[in-house]
């Protein structure tokens, strides 16, 4: 048996060696030492960033809207920093896991990436973001809003993530106290089965039963699926007075059209979330499009104040038209919480830069009172930064051409 002696000695000895091991992981170059490595920017060699978000497909306007609002933050500091021109590698997610994962594979192999801006679905978000981590890649997401991935149960593998969107358990609590405000008791959900689709759902469903509402059925579909009245004849036999269906662009679109073949279901109302909320949308449900209404940010300029009106202005004149969804103002707030933290631990030593990826990971996350177009951004432990307020939202007309977020779709509540 060990003297006290000899067990304090050994126990100093394994301190020692633990510490040593830890230090002998840490990186040094030039003036900085950081745990997770140091990226080292030459002398006028550019600051690289990398971006994913979903650029084709049906719901590509998630993703344009969100990098022109990234490009609108470039636009605004010159797309330099301290001397450094700043280049963003954008990659397409596809808003699907598969995609969040291939996109995110390219962003990880390149050593010099600094940190990254996206995603936009939470699906990609999901699967990609462990992959950029396992570099020490942060992740500003403009995006994903699905509770999972801020959740204490999500995993080390996403203490590199934050988020500037908002957290769908504030989206279904809202959904559901406006549901229940309608005076309406019963009714059915409808999910795509996707993270973002399955974690919305369960907070609505949650948030409208404590409220002493009743769901009378709860479905899932497939997102390629095209045939949705099976499923909306069995929710008819059910006769919900709403039906809450947080669906992407093309399911969406068959959904909402097909409810008005379904007799059981002719008085029934329809509710959605953002992620419809676009031109696409408009053209995929027809004249269905004007009967469902929408769960989104309120982006009122009353609401957002004058900056986010002169961002708009600034969006039509550089894109020659108005914002094609709602998330131009997340993609210009994430790249700005990133410059604003990138400023807080960059080093500058004979004309380099050097920037620890813990520290910067860390101060993203410190981040505390960032004024930014959405509100106030103060980020918490686990990642959430946002403080949304929320309207709903319903279409005008059914022309995508007339695509106009406050006129057309318009706030109704």
């Amino acid at each position: 048996m060990l003297s006290k002696r000899n067990l304090i000695a050994a126990s100093s000895a394994f301190i020692l060696a633990w510490f040593v091991a830890e230090s002998s992981s840490a990186e040094t170059k030039g003036p900085v030492t950081d745990p997770n490595g140091v990226v080292e920017i030459a002398d006028g060699a550019p600051i690289q960033i990398g971006s994913f978000l979903s650029l084709t497909g049906a719901d590509a306007a998630l993703g344009i809207d969100a990098r022109r609002g990234i490009e609108i933050a470039m636009d605004a500091i010159a797309s330099s920093y301290k001397g450094h021109p700043i280049e963003v590698s954008f990659e397409d997610e596809t808003c699907s896991p598969e995609g969040g994962q291939t996109a995110a594979a390219r962003l990880a192999s390149n050593p010099e990436l600094l940190a990254v801006v996206g995603p936009s679905c939470s699906g990609a978000a999901r699967a990609g973001v462990p992959i950029l981590w396992q570099q020490k890649m942060p992740v500003v997401a403009p995006g994903p809003t699905s509770p999972t991935l801020t959740d204490p149960a999500r995993g080390e593998s996403f203490d590199g993530f934050v988020r500037v969107s908002f957290n769908d358990d504030g989206t279904g609590s809202f959904a559901a106290e406006y549901t229940r405000k309608l005076g309406i008791k019963k009714v059915a959900t409808v999910h795509d089965g996707s993270v973002y689709g399955q974690s919305l759902v369960k907070a609505f469903q949650d948030k409208f039963t404590s409220l002493g509402g009743e769901v009378v059925a709860s479905e899932a579909i497939a997102s390629n699926d095209t045939d949705m009245r099976p499923v909306l004849t069995r929710i008819g036999t059910k006769s919900p007075e709403l039906i809450f269906a947080p669906l992407y662009v093309a399911a969406g679109g068959y959904f909402v059209r097909q409810v008005s073949e379904i007799p059981s279901l002719a008085k029934v109302a329809l509710l959605a979330t953002d992620p419809i909320m676009a031109p696409a949308f408009m053209s995929a449900a027809g004249k269905s499009a004007t009967v469902v209404q929408m769960i989104g940010i309120d982006f009122w300029p009353e609401t957002l104040g004058p900056a986010y009106g002169k961002f708009v202005a600034t969006y039509k004149q550089k894109y020659g038209e108005a914002p094609i969804a709602g998330f131009h103002a997340y993609g210009y707030d994430a790249f700005g919480l990133l410059m604003a933290a990138i400023d807080k631990v960059a080093v500058e030593q004979d004309g380099a830069l050097y920037i620890g990826k813990k520290a910067l990971n860390d101060a993203i996350h410190a981040t505390k009172d960032y004024q930014g177009l959405t509100g106030n951004l103060t980020c918490s432990a686990l990642g959430d930064c946002a403080s949304p307020i929320y309207a709903v939202w319903q279409f005008t007309s059914d022309d995508p051409s007339a695509y106009a977020l406050g006129t057309n779709p318009k706030r109704v509540d």
